[in-house]
């Protein structure tokens, strides 16, 4: 067996980000010349490193470059010399290397500046690189592990203005635990840095565990003496146990300096020498008493004569932060609440940014009720699949090509997304036809106008002409011929218009002249081909006629041309000045690429050419062609039918078009119902109230209104934080749970639901909210041997389910559903009580196998609970899922990976005859054939167990596409080429980081192959005559994989 591994769609959650100038372009000719913002945000998404860019008219993100490192990301950080332009990029990652990278705008793609080695690689807590903090001068910088070791570098310039980087000086500490790491602002004295610590070695020495529950956080600032080229521990200083993240505090003439150390409930003022100075972290209303608020993300905006944080809670909310201060000292402390959106793992605040609504000074109360946005104003987000909870593909709409049903999210970002390949698109305008048009065309009335003037619709027999203004209306003084459909319609000169029918040329001048060119004889116009300047018609029986616009304005006949046959396709393409060409073809089209060129400005020849998109088409016959696709500024007009669709393209570049169906509570799983093409849903969240109970809520609020932001009474005032909304938020919902999350319930309390929708409609046909804490876990459909019933829906549940301190419950069910209403309702047949979480359900020769803890458990249907018929208790951890294939059953372990079992029916026994040799967090499964099973581990590793040939009861043929040896042996190759050629960009090896925790075999790596484009041109060279193949080959093989694959 050899696997081909491709990833589809890359990973979209964000771990960090960083912001910064890595372009180097000079902001203040940028503001001069209204290009707007120079910043760029670096962003790590796994093992992806993508660089982003505001849109300085829209602000909405636009991705300049995404490469994979093939390591994880564990951290970011941009630095600046003094006097240099731009900003690098420092990457902590788990290669056991620190690497710094600088952007290339010019070739677009990230250079390694730096790579320096100190360590092992893997993901070790005494390996740095998940800490990094850059002195803001840019001088030095320190990477730190979890554990014991810090790693200083200095960081200065050649004559040459190249970077240079030190010797890593240590400022090691054993049996420390370091919790966040941040530089001081000092100015051009000796860097500073600070970090929370906590040393546990007592902790290791005292069995009792007292010596642990009294172990102090510290705060410890460590300096680095340029002079002495040497790292001191200069102060450590007790601080809160809740401590977890440190903010740098401007320093110099911006700032006192210092840190803000994040606590549970608390902010802290600290700096060496000075009194701590506290606030305390406004809280929900709603929040439960036993829920602390901890600070997750942190900000800093610095202006000319201000500066402030802002700070987020895990909960979404966020504060802003100011100092009262005087020099070098901070006499207050304050912290007023903002604004709420979705909890984030990194937040900045643009330089370019508006500046910032105030709010009025003064005590902030400690509680405070959420409000729409006031501060802030949502320009752009980037959709995330995070965290994908389940996936089914399935042909429900009966298209050419299989969906992708994902459950994502969690909590009230909660959604079922269907994916298929292809751009999402955003429809602006739709209006029905008289009958169903043959073509489409926009058109403007001179080369000067900024927008199109008319839309063209061409049906079977008469010409259709819309004027486009703040209304499309037709109209019928345009000059064009309206009784015969038409062919082609474009802009001719500098303000022309041609319009060309089966029967000849329509070319209408600007002062209303129309100058008409007729066919000769009976024949027929059937292909034609135009540019601004230059027109080609194809006639019935194969003869092509050229024109062209002479400087008087008029069209002329130039040439004639009688080919060989009739004429397929026929393309002009737009040429420079004093330079003509006609491309004619006669085949079909194989592939299609859309190709945006860029505007550019004094080329080769001098002169401007503005942005076009091309479509490429690659004939049968070796041909390819190249039209110019007809778009406007404000989007794309389309036919579909009978019906006239105006729409923009959202995001190009992307795999997938996502439709989003919302849901209730975070999704744990979901099943198919094939015949109905239905879809059910479980769905449940811990620490959460109910849809019910949040309604009442709201409505208590709303009603409330007359109380204050701290709930004291307020002369009938409107609250604070409940007067404004957000765009477009409907009156009475000033809430959005989407935004603002739920209120949390105690943390032992449960919610949960069962959904069926309809995924062709995306309306819920049934939901069932669980009652008695209950939270489902587990779903699969079954069909009895009593037929009564027919397709039967089974949903285990857990009862009171908790997990700290030790994990408890009060017990489990099996919920068993029948399907009423032609499937789009439920209706509860009985519930079966168990001892365990029945995490796997699965149908087995009309009964159902279900997963009960560590016991697999055969069931059949009774009139009132679920018949136990036998079990197998010989499994070590937990079942969490379970497939069957004809007599075999195959059990995934939560720690233990794949076990294969058998049912005997004569003497009714479920017994184990193999299982994996090697022990895995098992998080997903999928079987393959009789005799293998894919799965997945926490770890991120996908592997496959094969039952060996002498062991099986039954071969079949392998499936998965093996025997195909010219492909691997051109794949394997090529990803040794690629090994050799093009190491990881952050250091880490390919082999290594594949290999982490398992040996990779047999599996070709994708990801890796797909690099080869972004060589330069003479390594691709280089590589395809070691494979003895052309660069173009090599592309069209890695085309064509991903092709089959999609």
């Amino acid at each position: 067996m050899y696997l081909y591994s491709l990833t589809l769609q890359r990973a979209t959650g964000a771990v960090c980000a960083v912001i910064g100038s890595f372009s180097g372009r000079d902001t203040r000719k940028s503001a001069a010349s209204g290009s707007g913002s120079t910043q760029e945000i670096a962003v790590a998404r796994g093992s992806t490193l993508d660089l982003l860019r505001p849109d300085p008219e829209t602000g909405r993100l636009r991705t300049l470059l995404s490469v994979d490192v093939f390591g994880a990301i564990l951290s970011l950080a941009q630095f600046r010399l003094t006097g240099v332009s731009k900003d690098y990029l420092v990457v902590g990652s788990d290669s056991g290397r620190l690497v710094i990278l600088e952007y290339s705008s010019e070739r677009n793609r990230f250079d390694k500046v730096h790579q320096e080695t100190f360590g092992k690689s893997g993901c070790s807590r005494i390996v740095p690189g998940q800490l990094l903090a850059v002195d803001p001068k840019g001088r030095a910088l320190c990477v730190a592990a979890l554990e014991k070791q810090k790693l200083v570098y200095v960081l200065n310039r050649d004559a040459a203005a190249r970077l240079t980087i030190s010797s890593p000086l240590e400022a090691y500490k054993s049996n420390t635990l370091t919790f966040s790491l941040t530089a001081l602002y000092c100015g051009f004295d000796n860097p500073v840095f600070a970090a929370i610590e906590l040393e546990y070695a007592e902790s290791d020495r005292d069995p009792t565990g007292q010596a642990a529950n009294q172990a102090q956080k510290i705060l410890t600032f460590y300096e680095l003496d340029l002079g002495l080229n040497h790292v001191s521990r200069k102060a450590s200083e007790p601080i809160d146990n809740g401590a977890n993240l440190l903010v740098t505090v401007p320093g110099g003439s911006d700032g006192p300096s210092g840190v803000l150390v994040c606590c549970d409930n608390f902010v802290l003022y600290r700096n060496q020498g000075h009194p701590e100075v506290c606030a305390v972290i406004p809280r929900r209303a709603d929040l439960p008493a036993e829920r602390g608020v901890l600070i997750v993300a942190a900000a800093t905006h610095r202006q000319k004569t201000m500066f402030f944080f802002l700070l987020q809670s895990e909960y979404g909310d966020i504060f802003k932060v100011d100092l009262e201060h005087s020099g070098d000292t901070v006499t207050e402390l304050r912290i007023k609440y903002f604004d709420t959106i979705f909890v984030t793992s990194a937040i900045y605040v643009e330089s370019s940014s508006a500046t910032l609504v105030e709010t009025e000074e003064g005590f902030q109360p400690v509680f405070f009720q959420p409000r729409a946005l006031k501060n802030l104003m949502r320009i752009d987000d980037i959709e995330s699949l995070m965290p994908v909870m389940d996936m089914r593909v399935a042909n429900l709409f009966d298209e050419e090509t299989p969906q992708l049903f994902t459950a994502c999210g969690r909590g009230p970002r909660s959604t079922l997304r269907i994916l298929r390949p292809g751009l999402a698109i955003s429809e602006m305008a739709r209006s029905m036809l008289p009958a169903e048009p043959i073509a489409v065309w926009t058109v403007k009335k001179n080369i000067n106008g900024m927008f199109d003037a008319y839309i063209v619709v061409s049906f079977a027999n008469v010409t259709l002409v819309l004027s486009i203004g703040e209304t499309i209306e037709e109209v019928s003084d345009s000059q064009f011929l309206d009784t015969t459909h038409s062919l082609a319609v474009t802009l001719l000169g500098e303000d022309s218009l041609m319009q060309v029918h089966p029967n000849g040329i329509r070319h209408i001048r600007e002062d209303g002249r129309v100058n008409e060119w007729r066919t000769p004889g009976k024949k027929t116009i059937t292909k034609v081909g135009s540019n601004r300047l230059q027109v080609v018609i194809a006639l019935s029986g194969g003869e092509l006629i050229y024109f062209e616009m002479d400087m008087t304005g008029q069209l002329m006949e130039v040439e004639k041309q009688d080919m060989s046959g009739d004429v397929a396709c026929l393309a002009i393409a737009p040429v420079p000045e004093g330079r003509q060409s006609v491309q004619s073809v006669s085949a079909a089209p194989e592939s299609l690429l859309f190709l945006e060129v860029q505007a550019s400005v004094g080329g080769e020849d001098g002169a401007d050419y503005p942005a076009n998109l091309f479509l490429n088409a690659g004939l049968q016959n070796g041909v390819l062609f190249r039209t110019n696709v007809d778009m406007c500024s404000e989007g794309v007009v389309a036919i579909a039918g009978d019906a006239l669709r105006i729409f923009t393209i959202e995001r190009l570049g992307e795999t997938f078009n996502e439709t989003d169906i919302p849901l209730r509570y975070t999704p744990r799983k979901f099943v198919i119902l094939p015949k109905k093409k239905y879809i059910a849903v479980i769905e449940s969240d811990k620490g959460a109230f109910s849809a019910e109970e949040r309604e009442a809520a709201k409505k208590e609020c709303r009603e409330a209104s007359g109380e204050a932001e701290n709930g004291n009474a307020n002369n009938g005032d409107p609250m604070e934080n409940g007067d404004g909304q957000e765009d477009g938020a409907e009156e009475g919902n000033t809430f959005p749970d989407e935004q603002y999350g739920y209120p949390k319930a105690e943390s032992e309390r449960w919610v949960s639901c069962i959904r069926i929708l309809d995924p062709r409609s995306r309306d819920t046909t049934c939901l069932l909210e669980l009652q008695d804490n209950e939270a489902a876990v587990s779903i699969c459909t079954v069909n009895f041997h009593d037929k009564e019933h027919g397709t039967l829906l089974a949903v285990g549940t857990a009862k009171g389910l908790q997990f700290w301190p030790k994990r408890t419950i009060a017990g489990g069910f099996i919920h068993i559903y029948k399907f009423v209403d032609e499937g789009r309702s439920l209706e509860l047949l009985h519930k079966t009580q168990v001892e365990e979480v029945p995490l796997g359900l699965c149908q087995f020769q009309g009964r159902l196998l279900a997963g009960v803890g560590s016991v697999l458990r055969l069931y059949d249907l009774g009139k009132r609970k679920l018949l136990r018929k036998c079990e197998n208790k010989l499994f070590q951890r937990t079942i969490v899922s379970i497939h069957t294939y004809r007599d075999r059953i195959y059990v995934g372990d939560m720690q233990e990976s794949f076990h294969y079992c058998k049912y005997r029916r004569d003497e009714n026994q479920l017994y184990i005859f193999a299982d994996d040799s090697v022990p895995r967090w098992l998080t997903a499964a999928q079987h393959i054939d009789f005799d293998t099973m894919a799965g997945a581990d926490k770890f991120g590793n996908i592997y496959f167990a094969r039952l060996p040939q002498d062991i099986s009861d039954e071969i079949e043929e392998d499936p998965t596409g093996g025997k195909i040896k010219e492909d691997v042996d051109f794949f394997s190759h090529l990803e040794m080429h690629l090994h050799q050629e093009h190491p990881p960009l952050c250091g880490r090896d390919h082999m290594a980081y594949r290999s982490a925790y398992f040996p990779v075999k047999d599996v070709i790596d994708g990801d890796l192959c797909e690099q080869y484009p972004s060589l330069p041109a003479d390594m691709q060279r280089k590589i395809a005559d070691e494979l003895d193949r052309t660069p173009g080959e090599i592309l069209k093989k890695l085309e064509d994989i991903r092709n089959k694959i999609i």
